[in-house]
């Protein structure tokens, strides 16, 4: 009987371990903290379970047969405290050997800074290449995109990652699909989620791309499949980092880029990126690189908090680790946000650089590189990013706008703040340009253009630059090719909405074949509609964007 118990014990024990590593995932790697409290965890049921044994024996038992059974369980509880506080004290002391406290020059080396011409390194602005939306306005577009596809909007959701990238030159942010619910993962998971969506950040043109073959691992799977789970079954000790990030190759096709941790300092301590694990999201397979080694189309390696977080430790502990908590001397730390820019076909993260002392002012910024951890320092005094953000706002005040995260454009040869102003929907609807050095010069404007030109003549008349450096040339907008179709049919039904604050009519067109399709005019485009007196009944001609929207765009009408 008592052999029973414990054999039933032991499979009990199994079980639920089983069930804990299923559900946690932690790395089998003596770095993972995760490990150390699963064997901890252990160790303690173990302890506790010994103990219990230990203290209520069975007192039918002999008294020859008693004595021994409690030295065996006596024995054992030793051995198994023995390797609890084992453990602890192994976890206790990889934690401060690996600390910034006794390793603050060690932590300051992680990262290599150099020294940049701001002039040389970031060419003028090009705003057909910037990307002028961040990253809320991208969630609204991805929002409406996903509300105009009626056939997945009541089995699917966009999905929170919206990562930026270049993609084929251009600056965009991809995020897939998700399953609405279990109930919709339930009846969609044998085909996969069937789409992602991609927003162009320059023209703000949002596309759902539909593919061939459903992504079949993904963050809103449940089991096997779900990426997390998929890549510890395959990579059983890589600790792989906070974020993995979907991205896109040149074809379009998706993929999770997974890094993976390395611990250079202790067993915690010193955290960089050693290895970096490509998966495709179609397929599941996986590839595995050496982080110098990974494919140039890639850009998320190092995401931006962790490329921020070395950068503090290399302008905090510069003078050691009491100089950091004492006089401060010479420490720098990066400010309370970042944008990205776009350069060299790579995604660097901008960040500015103030002192520890929160005085409003930066003494430079930083670029820092996401694929290869590359970081240029510039020394540039100036307005810290809030205070420009508050300047600009208050250009606006009496509109109650609101001022994105700025980037940094390099205007005139001149650092420049280069903000997005949005109402309360969080809708952009000016423009905003701020001088880093001299923060009061603010220009703004209804568009990119007059926005540039303002703030050129502010220069101009602040003595900031010449005259030669005010002509502005023409910025021709990017206009995505869009194949265009031509059709007639009756009118069903006419509305006439408001829509962003545009006048616009929807029409439920019927074909020759008895199909109704519905499409949407811009009247503030120039569509004499008022003059043609349409009417329901009547047959008329349109043409069309061929998009894959369902209400479909018109680009010219007439009656038939």
């Amino acid at each position: 009987m008592k052999k029973m118990i414990m054999i039933v014990g032991c499979i009990l024990a199994v079980l639920a371990a089983g069930i804990y590593y299923y559900i946690t995932l932690p790395a089998i790697n003596i770095h993972s903290v995760g490990f150390w409290w699963f064997i901890i965890s252990i160790l303690g049921v173990i302890f506790l379970w010994r103990l219990i044994r230990a203290n209520f024996s069975n007192f039918k038992t002999s008294g020859q047969q008693l004595y021994m059974d409690r030295i065996d369980a006596s024995l054992s509880v030793k051995i198994t405290g023995g390797l609890l506080v084992l453990a602890l004290a192994v976890f206790f002391i990889g934690s401060v050997l690996g600390s910034p406290i006794i390793n603050a020059s060690r932590y300051q080396k992680l990262l290599t800074v150099e020294e940049g011409d701001f002039a040389e390194d970031v060419e003028q602005a090009d705003y057909n290449t910037i990307p002028l939306l961040d990253r809320d306005s991208a969630s609204l577009l991805g929002d409406r995109k996903m509300g105009s596809m009626v056939e997945f909007v009541s089995q699917f959701e966009v999905a929170n990652d919206y990562t930026q990238i270049n993609f084929q030159g251009k600056p965009v942010r991809v995020t897939p699909l998700e399953y609405a619910s279990p109930i919709k993962w339930l009846t969609n998971q044998s085909k996969g989620i069937p789409a992602y969506i991609m927003i162009d950040m320059t023209t703000q043109e949002t596309e759902c791309v539909m593919l061939e073959e459903g992504i079949k691992y993904s963050k809103s799977e449940y089991f096997n499949r779900n990426i997390y789970r998929h890549l510890r079954f395959n990579f059983p000790t890589y600790i792989f980092g906070d974020q993995i990030f979907f991205e896109i190759d040149e074809e379009g096709t998706p993929y999770w880029i997974c890094p993976v941790k390395k611990f250079n300092i202790g067993l915690f301590g010193g955290e960089t990126v050693g290895r970096v694990v490509m998966v495709n999201a179609v397929t599941g397979e996986c590839v595995d690189y050496e982080v110098g080694e990974v494919p140039t189309w890639v850009d998320k390696v190092y995401s931006a908090e962790l490329l921020m977080r070395l950068y503090d430790y290399s302008g905090i502990y510069v003078n050691g680790f009491l100089n950091s908590v004492l006089s401060q001397r010479g420490c720098l730390q990066s400010t309370n946000g970042y944008n990205y820019l776009a350069m060299d076909d790579d995604v660097w993260v901008y960040t500015g650089v103030t002192s520890l002392n929160a005085d409003q002012s930066n003494v430079g910024f930083v670029l820092m590189n996401q694929r290869t951890m590359a970081t240029k320092y510039y020394e540039v005094e100036g307005a810290i990013e809030d205070s420009a953000m508050n300047s600009a706002e208050g250009q606006v005040q009496n509109l109650g706008y609101q001022a994105a995260f700025p980037l940094l454009l390099n205007v005139a040869d001149e650092p420049t703040y280069f903000l997005a102003l949005k109402d309360r929907a969080g809708l952009v609807k000016k423009y905003a340009m701020v001088n880093v050095q001299k923060y009061q010069l603010v220009a703004i404007g209804d568009t990119i253009k007059g926005c540039e030109e303002n703030y050129r003549a502010l220069l101009l008349e602040n003595g900031i630059i010449s005259a030669d450096d005010v002509i502005v040339e023409e910025i021709q907008p990017i206009v995505p090719e869009v194949e265009v179709l031509t059709t007639s049919g009756i009118i069903n039904q006419i509305y006439n909405l408001i829509v962003d604050g545009d006048s616009s009519l929807y029409i439920a067109l019927e074909d020759g074949a008895k199909e109704t399709h519905y499409y949407w005019i811009n009247l503030t485009e120039g569509h004499n509609v008022v003059a043609l007196n349409f009417q329901v009944g009547d047959t008329i001609t349109v043409s069309y964007e061929a998009t894959e929207d369902v209400v479909r765009k018109v680009t010219f009408l007439d009656k038939k």
